[in-house]
C-alpha cells in the first residue's frame, strides 16, 4: 500500500486478519507482525489505532462480543414461532462461524481479556456469555408457552447450548461442516426434551 493512501475500515481489516491467523495458525501465533502481514498493511498501522498489541486484542474482543450479543439479542422475541432448535441455531449462526471460532479461541487462550471486555460492555457480555443469557431467556419464554416442558431447567439447558458452541469452536475449523454440526447437536439436545402432547 503506497504511503499516504487511506485504508477504509482499517480496524475491521485488522480484525478480520486476526481471525484468519487464529483459525488457521492458532492464537499462540498471534503477533502484531503476523496480523499486519495477514492484513497486507504496514506493521506500524496497527499502532495508529491501538496503544499496543494487547490493546488491539481487547479492541477485537470487544467488537466481536458486541457483534455476537447483537445477533442473539432478539432471540427471546422468537418464542412461539418456528421450532425451538431452529430458532436457537439461526440466532447463534447469524454470527459468522469464523467470528465465533476465533473469539472463543482467543478468550480461552487469553482469559484475562474477559475482564477487559466486561469493563467496556458490562458483566456477562464477554465471549459467549451473551449467548447463554439470551438462550436462557428464550428457553424460559418457550417454557411459558408450553413448547419446552415445565420440568426442564432452562438455565442449565442454555449452558449446554453454549457448551456445544465452545466445544465446536475449540475442536473444529470454521467451515460449513461446523455449522451443520452445531445445528445437528442443538436439534438433538432440544429434541431430548420434547414438549408434552396437547391433551
Amino acid at each position: 500500500m503506497p504511503r499516504g493512501v487511506a485504508i477504509p475500515e482499517l480496524r475491521q481489516q485488522l480484525f478480520a486478519a486476526v481471525e484468519r491467523v487464529i483459525v488457521e495458525d492458532g492464537p499462540s501465533r498471534l503477533t502484531g507482525r503476523a496480523v499486519t502481514r495477514e492484513a497486507g498493511v504496514a506493521t506500524g498501522l496497527l499502532y495508529v489505532h491501538f496503544a499496543n498489541f494487547d490493546d488491539f486484542l481487547v479492541g477485537y474482543a470487544v467488537d466481536r462480543a458486541f457483534q455476537i450479543s447483537g445477533e442473539v439479542a432478539g432471540l427471546p422475541a422468537r418464542a412461539g414461532t418456528g421450532t425451538v432448535a431452529g430458532n436457537l441455531s439461526e440466532a447463534i449462526l447469524a454470527t459468522p462461524l469464523r467470528v465465533l471460532v476465533a473469539s472463543t479461541r482467543l478468550l480461552a487462550y487469553r482469559p484475562e481479556l474477559t475482564a477487559n471486555v466486561e469493563a467496556v460492555l458490562g458483566n456477562g457480555n464477554a465471549g459467549l456469555q451473551a449467548v447463554e443469557r439470551a438462550a436462557a431467556d428464550y428457553l424460559a419464554a418457550e417454557q411459558r408457552l408450553g413448547r419446552v416442558p415445565a420440568g426442564v431447567d432452562t438455565a442449565a439447558l442454555a449452558l449446554a447450548v453454549v457448551g456445544v458452541l465452545h466445544h465446536v469452536a475449540l475442536t473444529c475449523d470454521a467451515g460449513p461442516p461446523a455449522g451443520t454440526r452445531i445445528r445437528q447437536v442443538l436439534t438433538a439436545l432440544i429434541d431430548g426434551f420434547p414438549a408434552a402432547a396437547p391433551s
